[in-house]
């Protein structure tokens, strides 16, 4: 059975590129982002959930998340969870509704931000590269195994290339977005 897949290959670079995207939509810009909270867990019922299971978060104003407690006994959880998330927030608690507002982003934090989502665009490189490589190790035992030809070969390793070379492009763009976003506040 051959050792390279191409829908495999596609999905595990496809992967590593949407975890990515994932990662920079936790960083905070200094505007209100309903995902900043996504990965806020709540103690809860004996157990612990995500916030998206215990409330729904929008985004009022453009420096205020709201936060709608569904039930009125996981008010305080909700808040201390968010607290304790490490996210810069302090909840303003008015009955079953957290306002939270949005600080603004110091110069300094700013350079952070835009220099984490430059570390997370690397991280996703190189998970994509060794996709790569995984693919070019696979086609390369094919060619032993007499299972594809060495043309063959070589044309699925210009096809991985473009493969990899078109998710690396995401990836710039979508770190050159973010970074814009945050500098430009």
């Amino acid at each position: 059975m051959p050792q390279y897949d191409k829908t495999d290959v596609e999905r595990r670079m496809k992967g590593a590129v949407d975890s990515f995207k994932s990662d920079l939509s936790g960083l905070r810009t200094g505007r209100a982002n309903v995902t900043l909270l996504d990965p806020v867990v709540v103690e809860v019922y004996g157990a612990h959930m995500p916030l998206s299971q215990v409330a729904t978060v929008s985004a009022p104003e453009p420096r205020l998340l709201s936060v709608q407690v569904w039930d009125r006994s996981n008010v305080t959880p909700v808040e201390k969870a968010i607290r304790s998330a490490g996210l810069g927030l302090n909840p303003i608690t008015d009955g079953q509704t957290l306002r939270l507002p949005i600080p603004d982003l110091t110069e300094e934090r700013r350079k952070e931000l835009a220099k984490l989502a430059g570390q997370y665009a690397e991280k996703a490189k190189i998970a994509i590269r060794n996709v790569r490589r995984d693919a070019n190790d696979g086609l390369k035992t094919d060619e032993n195994k007499k299972e594809i030809s060495e043309d063959d070969r070589k044309r699925l390793e210009t096809e991985v290339q473009k493969m990899t070379d078109e998710m690396i492009k995401a990836v710039d763009d979508a770190a050159a977005h973010k970074e814009k976003e945050i500098l430009s506040q």
